[in-house]
């Protein structure tokens, strides 16, 4: 969904007055940092290099798993934070710094309501997201080919149920439930799911991914706790997003910036724009805010 055509860049926006003090960078990854092509920018790397020499921590932030994330930043994740599974688990340098996670009957009562839509003719497929592994029954091509893109751990199950009581001999804690839609998840899938709300969230994380994830859990909590760890306070940390699920870290920020193809709401709840993902719009940003430094 776009509000913009995906060939217009936004000029960049008024920035606060005077020196700026940045401590903190978190990055959406789908739809704002990766190019069209779903890759990490080439010249990204040298602004990560930039930014440690400042002192000011690169984090992405995204719906994908830690093993992810991970590989896509092996070059540089010495050091590095990510902030995985939409904020439910969050690791420096291989320390966990936060995590939330799914009780075994809450993830039994989703597969049962899962398990219903797609007998009702629902097309999707399911990834039960742990902190080792993710969990998949569904292996045909199609979905394989689509959960493989954010998963690069990703564990094929006869009976996602077995991860939870222990049958498939895997010990591991459930953080997320993603579940993708070859329909129009936003307005045939997410509906079916949102009585599974309250405390848990039902999150539309993206054109055809909703997750499901613990009471509380979002990236802005995450992003908030790891703002204590690092002493860094709201003013110091900017962010990048796209979608519904970078609400929450774009608020707990002073520097929130949606970019030029964000949804509606994103656009609203951020304070500034950048431009287009197509133009590597976070780095251009950078470039502006690295002028501004104090």
């Amino acid at each position: 969904m776009s509000t913009l055509p995906p060939d217009t860049a936004p000029a960049l926006p008024t920035l606060p007055e005077g020196p700026l003090d940045l401590r903190l960078v978190l990055v959406d990854m789908d739809g704002t940092l990766l190019d069209e092509h779903g890759e990490v920018p080439e010249p990204t790397w040298a602004m990560i290099d930039r930014l440690r020499e400042r002192g000011i921590v690169f984090a992405p932030a995204s719906g994908r798993q830690l093993h992810t994330l991970t590989a896509a930043f092996e070059r540089v994740a010495e050091g590095m934070v990510f902030v995985a599974e939409n904020g439910c688990l969050v690791v420096r340098d291989g320390e966990e710094i936060s995590s939330t996670v799914l009780d075994t009957p809450f993830v039994l009562d989703v597969l049962d309501t899962l398990d219903g839509l797609v007998a009702d003719g629902h097309d999707l497929g399911v990834v039960v997201c742990g902190k080792a592994s993710a969990y998949v029954s569904r292996t045909d091509e199609r979905f394989w080919a689509e959960a493989s893109r954010y998963y690069a751990r990703l564990t094929a199950v006869d009976d996602q149920r077995s991860v939870l009581d222990g049958s498939a001999g895997i010990e591991d804690e459930i953080v997320k439930i993603a579940v993708y839609s070859f329909e129009d998840v936003e307005k045939q899938v997410a509906p079916a799911l949102l009585h599974h709300r309250d405390p848990h969230q039902v999150v539309v994380s993206g054109h055809a991914w909703v997750d499901l994830m613990p009471p509380g859990a979002n990236k802005g909590v995450a992003v908030r706790a790891l703002q204590s760890s690092l002493g860094v306070t709201p003013a110091q940390t900017a962010a990048f997003g796209d979608y519904l699920n970078d609400l929450e870290m774009l608020r707990a920020v002073d520097l929130s910036f949606a970019m030029a193809e964000a949804h509606p709401a994103v656009v609203e709840a951020a304070a500034y724009r950048a431009p287009s993902f197509r133009d590597h719009g976070v780095l251009t940003v950078l470039e502006e805010l690295l002028a501004r430094l104090g």
